[in-house]
């Protein structure tokens, strides 16, 4: 397989940078300032775009992003409009990687064969599904590798050399590793401990590494972007977003603010320097 994440991630490793992986939630606070967040990321300086999937139990997410989902799904966000979501990013852009994240209920009950044929013809290369263990692979992560997409998969503080193998068994695109134990958004990671990690990980794969969960500022994007090969910041742009409405609905500054915070974690990635994970 060849896709956008492969690509993208290669192409970083050339430029002798880590990648900036941004997170927002489809439908947040509506579909077309949603639209219009995840067109300017890339502009900002996002190099892959995570979109998350609302759900109405998403049990991994802290505070920011459940209340986010809660607003996307008040604004009427269905898998259906996540996926035009997609669709309309790539009319403008057709190199950026776009992976989907969530719960595997709403894919379920869209149907998964169906999902992964609209979600392929829409414009995503990669899934992240965090309630779905290797032991259930055969449910849709062999059926998303067959029709083409990366499946990303989760590794934690807690997962050990013993479980490493049956996490990355099927696993592709990159490892999302968890810099924290909890909800996403908890507390900030050791800059230390995460280079420790994915050294550890990169025993066991050849593929990219990005560090997520707890990484909010310039400054900490940079540390963890010296050891790991992606940075993921989520709940700190989606904290943002609610920071800019009013009353719940968007307002000017909405977007801006968002692609703001983008293009300053970029910035100061940039400047990091790289320090050997081996």
């Amino acid at each position: 397989m060849n896709t956008r994440i492969d690509r993208r991630f290669a192409a970083l490793k050339q430029e002798g940078r880590a990648a900036l992986v941004t997170f927002t939630m489809a439908g947040d606070p509506d579909y077309d300032t949603s639209v219009a967040i995840a067109q300017a990321l890339p502009r900002a300086g996002a190099d892959l775009i995570e979109l998350g999937m609302p759900f109405t139990d998403p049990m991994a997410d802290g505070p920011s992003v459940q209340a986010a989902g809660v607003r996307a799904l008040k604004s009427g966000q269905t898998m259906r409009k996540t996926l035009a979501l997609v669709g309309a990013v790539r009319q403008a852009d057709d190199a950026t990687p776009i992976v989907l994240m969530g719960y595997y209920n709403p894919i379920y009950v869209y149907g998964v064969e169906k999902f992964l044929a609209d979600a392929k013809a829409a414009g995503v290369d990669g899934l992240i599904v965090v309630d779905l263990p290797p032991e259930e692979d055969a449910e849709l992560c062999v059926p998303a590798l067959k029709a083409g997409l990366n499946f990303i998969r989760l590794a934690t503080p807690t997962t050990d050399d013993k479980r490493l193998p049956a996490v990355l068994a099927n696993t592709s695109g990159f490892v999302y590793y968890v810099s924290v134990a909890g909800i996403t958004g908890a507390a900030a990671p050791d800059p230390n401990r995460v280079g420790e990690a994915v050294a550890r990980i990169k025993r066991h794969t050849k593929l990219p590494v990005a560090v997520g969960f707890g990484v909010r500022t310039a400054q900490a994007a940079a540390a963890i972007a010296r050891r790991a090969d992606g940075v993921v910041v989520g709940s700190a742009l989606v904290d943002v977003v609610r920071a800019n409405l009013d009353g719940g609905k968007a307002t000017p500054r909405t977007v801006k603010a968002v692609t703001d915070l983008a293009a300053e974690i970029a910035a100061g990635m940039r400047g990091a320097g790289r320090v050997a994970a081996e």
